[in-house]
């Protein structure tokens, strides 16, 4: 990480935008996201979320705009980006050939760990994570919680800065889903990560997150602490009433079949 007293945000952006022929995906928004932060990104099926995440993590470059992660440009430095941050995305990425122990040993190799490291690194993951008694079963016989924590260890094994998840409990039955909760928490608490996350669920949306920002058709919508945003709805006011005030009331359908069909593959996956 770079000298936070010189960079104040873990994550600013600066009228980020991405264009996919005609169509705007991500139009001109600035975010500033402070260290230590767990930072929500919520919006309808095709508001931009998932691209914005792209960009955010050098999987896509931006048309035009940019954004600083843990201090560094992601066109002028991606490769110090990379190295800063963590990702997980909806797409399975442990093996399920392998077991846990292996999977964490090979994430381990190539984040470029040393020896001495990736034993105690991949031990302290294990345990964090609730996983050591399942280390050497193979992954294909986890539960679709036990999957996902595996997916945690991994990329926290190299101290990254910045985490990035990407749907983290979808598919999760709700004891699975609590517990991934919890580590997330700690994983703030005792490690000092900024965490972004994406989701639909409203209930980990209000509980994981300090504040967020809801996107409406490439735009940022409105910015702040869940909280604040139902009591400027009114008393009774719920995170659902917030989500369908700010993110345009219903839930777009043009262009997102492949959100739809990865999301339901990940729902099948971790299930």
């Amino acid at each position: 990480m770079n000298d936070d007293a010189i960079h104040h945000f873990a994550i600013e952006t600066f009228d980020l935008t991405r264009r996919f022929e005609k169509m705007v995906a991500v139009d001109h928004i600035d975010l500033r996201i402070s260290y230590g932060e767990v930072f929500g990104l919520l919006g309808a099926n095709g508001a931009g979320k998932s691209t914005v995440i792209k960009m955010l993590t050098t999987l896509l470059t931006p048309s035009s705009g940019s954004a600083d992660v843990g201090g560094f440009d992601i066109i002028k430095t991606p490769d110090e980006v990379r190295r800063s941050i963590g990702y997980v995305s909806q797409l399975l990425s442990a093996d399920g050939a392998l077991t846990g122990y292996e999977n964490l040993r090979l994430s381990a190799k190539l984040y470029g760990l040393s020896k001495s490291d990736r034993i105690y690194r991949i031990a302290d993951a294990l345990s964090f994570m609730g996983l050591t008694d399942y280390a050497h079963k193979l992954v294909k016989n986890y539960s679709g919680g036990m999957i996902r924590r595996l997916e945690l260890a991994q990329a926290m094994l190299h101290r990254p800065a910045i985490l990035f998840l990407d749907e983290p409990t979808i598919g999760l039955d709700p004891v699975a889903r609590h517990m991934v909760w919890d580590r997330l928490l700690t994983l703030r608490h005792d490690y000092g990560m900024t965490i972004l996350i994406t989701t639909h669920d409203m209930e980990e949306a209000e509980t994981l997150c300090d504040n967020l920002a809801i996107m409406h058709s490439g735009k940022i919508s409105i910015v702040g602490n869940p909280a604040k945003l139902r009591a400027g709805l009114g008393e009774n006011a719920s995170m659902d009433d917030v989500f369908a005030y700010f993110a345009g009331g219903s839930i777009h359908e043009s262009g997102a079949f492949r959100e739809v069909e990865q999301t339901r593959h990940t729902a099948r996956r971790l299930g």
